[in-house]
């Protein structure tokens, strides 16, 4: 069993930065896979962002590319999303997730609670 943990979040003012970061227990995390999804008020969630067990291949979803970095440091068991140039229509719930294989596909085996991300205009 994997516990996933987020830290990081909160307010910010548009165009500022955070960075959010996922700390794993339970299980190390150096071979698998894992993501950021985020999920605003009365939306989907939606898929942000990915990266591979070693972080050799990162992938984003259009609308954070060029201001959004995943990076991890297996060592640490933890995963970062670097967050610049923030914008409103960021503002949503972060949460981190672990796929059970070393690359991103499918669904995500192990899910963190999530947290709050929100930009002010």
């Amino acid at each position: 069993q994997v516990q996933l943990v987020e830290s990081g979040g909160g307010l910010v003012q548009a165009g500022g930065s955070l960075r959010l970061s996922c700390a794993a227990s339970g299980r190390a995390l150096s071979m698998f896979a894992m993501a950021w999804f985020r999920q605003a008020p009365g939306k989907e969630r939606e898929f942000v962002s990915a990266v591979n067990y070693n972080g050799g291949a990162t992938s984003y979803v259009d609308s954070v590319k060029g201001r959004f970095t995943i990076s991890r440091d297996n060592a640490k068991n933890t995963v970062y999303l670097q967050m610049n140039s923030l914008k409103p229509e960021d503002t949503a719930v972060y949460s981190c997730a672990a796929y059970g294989i070393s690359v991103p596909i499918g669904t995500p085996k192990y899910w963190g609670q999530g947290t709050q991300v929100t930009v002010s205009s």
